[in-house]
């Protein structure tokens, strides 16, 4: 049973998701490009494989879930003859509340920061770390003390605990990686092959993960969601969310309210520059 209404969960993920993802930026990527890796995707696993200390690419690919065989092991472990996992961790955050401390604009010095920080950070290390890799790795950090880098700190562990059970939810449907993206992309009302995450693999290779739907009953012949697909992807989505629950437990519904309400602006800001 939710303890919270399940459009106020769904809510949640979409205002840390922005706030989260900051870690994506240019700003991050120019600080890890400076220890030496060669590309944007070397510090993306750097900096968030690297909770997971130095675990071997089967395993980094195991707990991200989505990428297609081969590709992790592009990166890991090379990063870790560039820079450790300690400082990859040390670089991600201070560049993360850098770029975060940007485009927040004026957000960042408003003094209800401190608490919205707070409720955050209450949520975010309250759930429940079983069955959640990442999740957990991150839990055994450090919290900032620092307003800006702790909602980043909040918002990025609240971010992988639904993360988390987002893949567990794909596994209890029988819903691989690549085969995710595949439906992401058509929710989407995009073409497999359009959709950033997976248009650079192979024709033959992404086609078959498409047949492999369509004998499933999941998308048609035209190539778009079957209604059996449409509910596979909604039933998901919603075990996704309930999975996600259970870190806003700690907050009252008036708490819960309250951090919504000084999210929102947040968000908002950091959206504006990102689109």
């Amino acid at each position: 049973m939710l303890l919270h209404p399940r459009a106020k969960v769904h809510r949640m993920f979409e205002l840390v998701e922005p706030i989260a993802t900051v870690t994506f930026s240019e700003v991050v990527n120019e600080a890890f490009l400076a220890l030496g890796m060669r590309n944007y995707w070397d510090g993306y696993f750097a900096g968030r494989a690297a909770p997971l200390g130095t675990a071997p690419a089967e395993v980094v690919h195991a707990v991200f879930y989505n990428f297609a065989p081969g590709e992790v092991a592009r990166h890991i472990p090379w990063v870790w003859g560039k820079t450790s996992p300690e400082e990859a961790i040390a670089v991600r955050e201070r560049a993360s509340a850098a770029a975060l401390r940007q485009m927040m604009g004026e957000h960042a010095d408003l003094p209800g920061l401190v608490r919205i920080a707070d409720l955050a950070t209450r949520a975010a290390v309250s759930a429940p770390i079983e069955g959640r890799a990442l999740y957990a790795g991150l839990r055994a950090l450090a919290v900032p003390g620092e307003p800006v880098a702790r909602l980043w700190h909040a918002a990025t562990l609240l971010r992988e605990h639904r993360g988390d059970g987002h893949n567990a939810a794909l596994v209890a449907h029988g819903i691989g990686g690549t085969e995710a993206h595949v439906l992401l992309a058509l929710s989407l009302g995009m073409k497999p092959e359009e959709f950033g995450r997976i248009h650079h693999l192979p024709t033959a290779q992404l086609a078959a993960v498409v047949d492999g739907l369509r004998s499933r009953g999941l998308v048609d012949a035209a190539g778009g969601f079957t209604d059996a697909g449409r509910t596979t992807k909604e039933r998901i989505e919603a075990l996704t969310d309930e999975l996600a629950a259970p870190a806003y437990g700690v907050l009252s519904a008036d708490e819960l309210d309250e951090l919504i309400a000084g999210l929102e602006p947040i968000a908002a800001a950091v959206q504006a520059l990102d689109g």
